[in-house]
């Protein structure tokens, strides 16, 4: 079935957008509500995926990439939908994104996020104490950035030991010094700064579990940065699991969740697993 399968869906993504089709088919027991704002202007809105009866569910704040110049949360709610219909509130914020703000404001931006999940969760059948950071790509690098410099958090009153179960990477660039596009440049700006804008450098012990994964065909984001985390996130003597998927490029690692593209690859189970592990853990330690 699913060789038939592929053939198909491939002829479907040739005619119509990739992000449509896989939206169009994303089901289950969930509701949405959109367009809640976590602060000023339009790009401070989010929308909230709520699994059907949920109580005391665990919670997940997702972050687009779009290499911090695009994205737009509308076009994940194949994310969203896939799990929310497995018990999972979803959180997706929008961010602001260059040109309108460079290095750190995104990462301010994404702060402020969490914290409104982390104050708002309950209202959504979601346990704040059960909070686990997930994104892609530049989005992967704003939940590192979040879950290893307290700084980020600590502005908003949160810790990330403390408040954050754990967190998830795909596809994430995490140590891709020396920059080499001018517009990457301009988003983070002066050269004899740019140490600080590592998630690799920020490693300590304390962090929150993390679960890393790539695509082995990626060749926007080298999975090397992957790599490289994991093991500094090792030595520090951090919980750190990683998974790497033969036949994944960049695009279809967030792709293969949905509904439509899901036998590509595990990514979707790896990462419930992951989140349920770390949740359960942080539920029973808060008990």
């Amino acid at each position: 079935m699913r060789r038939l399968l592929a053939p198909v869906l491939l002829l479907s993504l040739a005619y119509c957008s990739p992000v449509t089709l896989l939206n169009a088919a994303a089901g289950g027991n969930f509701h949405v509500t959109r367009n809640i704002a976590y602060m000023p202007g339009p790009r401070g809105m989010l929308d909230v995926y709520t699994p059907d009866g949920a109580v005391n569910a665990p919670v997940v704040v997702f972050f687009y990439g779009g290499s911090w110049q695009e994205g737009d949360k509308a076009m994940y709610r194949f994310l969203g939908a896939a799990l929310a219909a497995r018990g999972v509130v979803t959180i997706i914020p929008d961010y602001r994104v260059y040109p309108q703000v460079r290095f750190p404001v995104f990462l301010q931006d994404s702060a402020a996020a969490v914290a409104w999940a982390h104050a708002h969760a309950q209202s959504f059948g979601g346990d704040p104490h059960r909070l686990v950071l997930m994104g892609h790509s530049a989005g992967a690098y704003n939940v590192a950035m979040l879950a290893l410099d307290p700084e980020y958090l600590g502005a908003v009153g949160l810790n990330p030991g403390r408040d954050i179960s754990g967190f998830i990477g795909l596809a994430g660039p995490y140590d891709f010094l020396p920059l080499h596009d001018p517009v990457l440049e301009t988003i983070f700006g002066a050269r004899q700064n740019l140490a600080a804008t590592q998630p690799i450098n920020f490693v300590a012990s304390g962090a929150p579990p993390a679960y890393l994964a790539a695509g082995l065909r990626d060749t926007t984001v080298d999975p090397g940065n992957s790599r490289r985390l994991a093991a500094k996130l090792r030595a520090a003597g951090d919980a750190v699991q990683e998974r790497y998927y033969p036949h994944l490029n960049h695009t279809l690692i967030i792709g293969s969740t949905s509904q439509l593209l899901g036998f590509l690859a595990p990514v979707l189970p790896d990462c419930l697993v992951f989140i349920r592990a770390v949740t359960t853990a942080k539920q029973r330690s808060a008990a």
